[in-house]
C-alpha cells in the first residue's frame, strides 16, 4: 500500500459534477484526487478474505446478543427487543455494510462497523472508477459494488412485499441524498418499482395503523438513510411496533446491533484469536494504550486516544450518554500526515469493493477527505 501523489484531471469539477456528485467540495475538499493509493493484487486479496470471514463472525456475534440477552449494552429500548429478534429469526431483507479498517505493516484491524447508515458507497462505487477510466482504464480496482449492489436488489424482489420500494432520507443532506438516490438508482436496473420519499414526509394512517406516503399510498418496503437509534426514539418508531402491514426496512432492526460500536467488545470476548479484531472493553481495565468510544457516535465525534496513560488526542460532540467501549490503540498508518482508513463494503453477504478516507490527525472525521486507488 502506497500513496502516490499525481495530477487532478483538467476541469475535475464538471466531471464529477455530470456524475451527480455535487458535495464534492464543501468549505473544504472532500474529494480528493491529488493523490491516490495503490496496492498489490494481494493485499486487496487479504482485505477481501478479511471482510468475509469477520462478515461470517458479526453474523455469529448478533445471535450471541440475542441468546445472552445483552440489549443492556446496546442501549436498546426494551419495547424494541421482540421486533428486533423477530427482524432476525424472520430473515428481513438486508443489503450492505461498511467495514472500517486500518491497515500497516501487513496487519489489517478492525476499527468498527458501519452496519446501519454507512455513507461514501457513490464515491466508492461510482466516483472512484470512473476516475480510473480517465487515469489509467489499463489498471483496475477492488470494486464490484455498483454490479453487486444491482444483482442483490433483483435477488431481494423476490422477498419484499409485492409492489413499490420507497428510498428514504433526511431532506437537508445532499450527500445522504446523493448516497439514496443511488441505491435507488440500483433497484430501478434491478427491476424494481421504486419512490423516494423524505423521512419527515413518511405519514402515519391511525385508521390503518400503517405507514404512508404522500399520496397515502402504503410503505410497505422502504431503504432508509436513517439511523435506527434515532428512529426508536422518535414518536414515529413506537409506530414501528404497531404496523398492521409489517413493513420492511431496509436496514432491518437487528442491524442496530452490529452498527453499534458495543459489538466490538462482544466480537473480542467470542473470537480473540481472529487476527483482525483488537481487543476491546466496556471498561479501560488493564489498556494503557486505547481509543475510548461512545457505542453511538458519528464522524468522529466524542474520541479520545491514550498512549501510555496519556491522553493523545480528543474530539468534541454531542455522544457519548449511552456509554462508551475502550479498544486497544492500533493507530493509521500515516503517509507524510495524511492518515488513512479503508472502508470495506460488503453487498448481498460477501465483500464488494473499498473506499478510503483520509483526514490529517488520528481520527477520521467530518473533514476526511474520500482518495481513489488502484490496483498496480
Amino acid at each position: 500500500m502506497q500513496r502516490i501523489i499525481t495530477n487532478p484531471r483538467n476541469n475535475w469539477q464538471a466531471a464529477v459534477e455530470q456524475l451527480g456528485f455535487g458535495f464534492h467540495t464543501t468549505n473544504v475538499p472532500y474529494w480528493d484526487e491529488s493523490a491516490y493509493y495503490e496496492f498489490r493484487m494481494d493485499e486487496i486479496l487479504f482485505i477481501e478474505k478479511a471482510s468475509a470471514e469477520l462478515w461470517d463472525l458479526c453474523l455469529g456475534a448478533v445471535q450471541h446478543v440475542m441468546d445472552n440477552k445483552l440489549y443492556s449494552k446496546f442501549a436498546i429500548p426494551d419495547s424494541f427487543i421482540p421486533y428486533i429478534e423477530k427482524t432476525w429469526m424472520e430473515d428481513h431483507p438486508a443489503i450492505y455494510g461498511r467495514f472500517d479498517f486500518s491497515y500497516k505493516e501487513g496487519r489489517l484491524k478492525l476499527l468498527e462497523f458501519n452496519a446501519d447508515t454507512p455513507t461514501s458507497l457513490y464515491e466508492a462505487g461510482i466516483v472512484q472508477w470512473f476516475w480510473l477510466q480517465d487515469f489509467d482504464k489499463s489498471k483496475d480496482q477492488f470494486n464490484s459494488i455498483h454490479e453487486k449492489l444491482i444483482a442483490y436488489w433483483k435477488y431481494l424482489k423476490n422477498y419484499l412485499y409485492p409492489g413499490t420500494l420507497h428510498f428514504s432520507c433526511v431532506k437537508q443532506s445532499l450527500e445522504d441524498l446523493t448516497n439514496t438516490e443511488y441505491m435507488r438508482d440500483c433497484a430501478i436496473q434491478g427491476g424494481l418499482d421504486t419512490k423516494l420519499i423524505f423521512i419527515d414526509d413518511i405519514g402515519w394512517d391511525q385508521d390503518t395503523q400503517s405507514f404512508v406516503d404522500m399520496e397515502d399510498r402504503p410503505v410497505k418496503n422502504i431503504f432508509k438513510l436513517y439511523p435506527w437509534e434515532w428512529m426508536v426514539k422518535d414518536e414515529f418508531g413506537e409506530n414501528i411496533l404497531k404496523d398492521r402491514n409489517r413493513t420492511y426496512w431496509v436496514e432491518p432492526a437487528w442491524k442496530m446491533l452490529l452498527s453499534n460500536k458495543a459489538i466490538l467488545p462482544v466480537l473480542w470476548e467470542l473470537y480473540p484469536d481472529c487476527p483482525y479484531l483488537l481487543p476491546a472493553y466496556f471498561g479501560s481495565g488493564s489498556l494503557t494504550n486505547y481509543v475510548k468510544k461512545p457505542i453511538l457516535s458519528r464522524e468522529g465525534a466524542n474520541i479520545e486516544i491514550v498512549q501510555n496513560n496519556t491522553l493523545l488526542q480528543q474530539t468534541a460532540g454531542e455522544y457519548g450518554k449511552e456509554g462508551y467501549i475502550y479498544q486497544e490503540l492500533f493507530s493509521l498508518p500515516s503517509f507524510g500526515g495524511h492518515y488513512p482508513v479503508i472502508g470495506s463494503w460488503i453487498v448481498g453477504q460477501e465483500p464488494a469493493g473499498m473506499g478510503i478516507r483520509e483526514a490529517n490527525s488520528l481520527v477520521t472525521d467530518n473533514l476526511s477527505r474520500f482518495v481513489p486507488h488502484l490496483i498496480a
